[in-house]
């Protein structure tokens, strides 16, 4: 198992990495909407926090050598499902054509009050 850091996505804020790659397959932690920058979370409405959560795990994907195409699944976590269609549409945005597998919940509370939270799973393309 190696782990996966990057200074292009937040830091983990407790006792897990950022993501961990295990063979060809990377797991991404849940990925709240901040600013690895500045570590101050993504005013605005869930599509712009759905797009910086998911500019963070880009960013693990891409620190383990693997790209966008790699990833086949994700976790997103909402505060409330009735942004359900913003979420989808910032979704659908960032991930253009490729379509991973996916599921959606609301939950009762994500650290840090933002409103959504996304987790991926991304599997390295064997060559032959």
């Amino acid at each position: 198992m190696k782990t996966i850091q990057t200074d292009k996505a937040p830091k983990a804020v407790g006792p897990y990495s950022q993501g961990v790659m295990r063979n060809d397959t990377l797991y991404v932690s849940g990925q709240l909407p901040f600013d690895p920058e500045t570590n101050d979370f993504v005013s605005g409405w869930v599509r712009a926090q759905t797009t910086q959560s998911l500019n963070n795990i880009l960013a693990v994907v891409n620190a383990a050598g693997l790209h966008k195409e790699d990833i086949v699944k994700c976790g997103i976590y909402l505060k409330n499902i009735a942004h359900f269609d913003e979420m989808n549409e910032a979704y659908e945005a960032f991930f253009e054509d490729h379509k991973p597998a996916r599921f959606a919940v609301e939950v009762a509370r994500l650290p840090k009050e933002v409103l959504v939270e996304i987790d991926a799973i991304a599997v390295k393309e064997k060559t032959e």
